[in-house]
This record gives C-alpha cells, structure tokens and sequence, in this order.
C-alpha cells in the first residue's frame, strides 16, 4: 500500500521516474501528506523538471511550516535555475528550522559564492541578473496592503497579477526580455475581488483589500520568509540592534523618493516602514501600540510616553472621526 512506502533517496535515486509514478499514486490518496511532497520534489529535480519541484517543495511548506526538507528541496530547485538569492533564502529558513546544519550550510555559501562572483565581475549570464535590480516594497493603510513594484515604462501587455485570498503573483516581462517573478504568500487574507493594479511610469501598484482592519506586522507569512533584498559580500541582513541617525535616515529616503516618484501614502508608510525596521524593540513596541490604541491616527516612537498611558484617537482637524 502507498500509505507503507518510505519513498527514501536512495529508492528515488536508483529510477527516478519510477519514484515519480509510484509517488503521484500515493499522493492521489494522501494529497496532504508533506513528506511525499518533499520527495516528490526530489524526483523531479533528480528529473531536471525544478518548476515542478518548487510547487511541490512550497506546498509541503504551507502544510508543515516547520518541516526543514521542505525548505532543502526548494533552495535546491532554485539553485539549478540560477535563482541563488530565492535559493540562499530557502537554505537559511531550512537551517532556522533545524535542518542539516552541514548540509544546508554548504548550500548557503554556494548561493554566496556565485552572487559574490556576478557583484565583483559585474557580468554574468544569470537569470537573475536584471532581476537583482528590480525593487519591491510594501506599505499599509487601515483597510489596504499595498505592493509597489518598481519598473518603469512598463506595457499592460507585459503584466500579469492573480490575487488568492492568501498569495499574490506577478509577472512582469522586463526590457531585457527575462521575466521577473513575485510571488508572495500573504500574513493574512485579502479579498481577490476587491484588489487591483495599476501601471505608472515609474512602478506598477498593486492594492489589495483587507478583510480585517488589523495592523499587519509583515507582509509575508505561512512559513515562508520576505524576499531578501539585493546584496552583496559582507552585506548581508543583520538582526543585531543599533542607535540609528534619524535624521540620516530621513534625509536618504527623501533621496530615494525623488528617484522613485513615491507620493502620498507611499511615500510616508516608506518612512514609516524604515522607522519601524531598524527602531529598537521599544520603539517598535511604541509604534504598534501608540497605531492600535489611536485608530492609526497617532504613531509614536517614545515607549518612555506611550508606555503609560493609552493613546487618544488624534484625527487630522478637518477629519470627524467615526466609529464603524
């Protein structure tokens, strides 16, 4: 019976399309099942086919978030398309979750070889090479996640978005002709029919609607880490906590947005947002209550304040504010 077999890596090495059959049978029965998910991605990669092991690998991910193999097959997968930034973040989620420490410790500084390699040399026939470039962002408002996408002169033709209740994909053709993908599996749900994009000149804005005014802490979740951003040798993220120039901060975002074109709402929340992420736990604490407390009408850094006291709705003066 399907429900006995191992599917071991050995079993799937000897005949790799053999595995392959017998693991679409046992999974016609256990759709569910995360292991045979797992192994089933380690077929097809044995089989060359890595789209296919990536679907499977990320659907093992949602039903077992702390299944580190998941995370192994899938950082494997995007390895052999040359995907090493989404291939470096798998490695690092699956060493997180307890993985082959050894194993996916080697994996990780194959990824950082070869994007210290395309960064040094400055050419490279990577299919990320133009993607490397491309820069996403997120903000929120009480009843709207926003994702900003920045691409200039950019065709309708050239755009596809899908929204779920719990992911959103793009794909954008870029003028080299490589096709940039996102895809992002969401904290919290979103209402598809009432989510839409629009193309600027500057950016493509998607805008997805809430199901619950609630403060989003990432935009990211289900097992699934944010994308790492581009980076180079010796500049890879930090958790560590460090006073930071305000002012400096202010000044070179500022900087960004004139390049960027943000206004309004973007432009704020990005603000808002590098606040946020490099503030110590205190200010983060301050910002998250001081947001809740007040409806979004006062946003705080000052723990030392808001820490005692609960924070008054303040509205904007020609704004009458309403309870729903």
């Amino acid at each position: 019976m399907a429900s006995s077999r191992s599917f071991s890596d050995s079993f799937i090495d000897e005949d790799p399309q053999r595995a392959l059959e017998e693991l679409n049978e046992a999974l016609k029965e256990r759709s569910d099942n995360a292991k045979w998910l797992c192994q089933r991605a380690y077929a097809y990669i044995q089989l060359k086919d890595y789209n296919r092991a990536i679907d499977d690998a990320k659907k093992a991910q949602q039903l077992q978030p702390g299944l580190a193999l998941a995370f192994l097959r899938t950082g494997v997968a995007e390895y052999h398309l040359n995907n090493f930034i989404a291939a470096h973040q798998a490695f690092t989620a699956g060493k997180e979750l307890g993985g082959s420490s050894e194993i996916l410790q080697t994996w990780i500084q194959h990824c950082e070889e070869k994007v210290a390699t395309h960064c040094q040399s400055g050419t490279s026939n990577l299919q990320e090479t133009t993607s490397l470039h491309v820069k996403h962002d997120w903000y929120q408002t009480e009843s709207q996640v926003a994702v900003t996408i920045m691409v200039k002169n950019t065709k309708e033709e050239d755009v596809a978005v899908t929204f779920g209740e719990r992911e959103l994909t793009a794909v954008v053709k870029l003028p080299s002709g490589e096709d940039y993908n996102l895809k992002v599996h969401l904290l919290h749900p979103v209402v598809p029919g009432q989510s839409s994009y629009k193309i600027l000149s500057t950016k493509i804005e998607i805008k997805m609607k809430k199901t619950e005014a609630i403060r989003w802490e990432k935009l990211e979740g289900g097992g699934t880490l944010p994308n790492i951003k581009h980076f180079t040798p010796n500049q890879y993220p930090s958790s560590s906590h460090y006073t930071r120039n305000w002012d400096k901060v202010v000044g070179e975002i500022k900087e960004e947005e004139k390049s960027e074109n943000l206004e309004g709402d973007a432009a704020l929340n990005k603000l808002f947002q590098q606040i946020y992420s490099d503030g110590s736990d205190e200010v983060k604490r301050a910002m998250n209550k001081s947001f809740m407390e007040s409806g979004g009408t006062v946003l705080s850094t000052n723990w030392t304040d808001v820490g005692k006291r609960k924070v008054d709705m303040n509205p904007p003066d020609d704004v009458e504010w309403k309870k729903y």
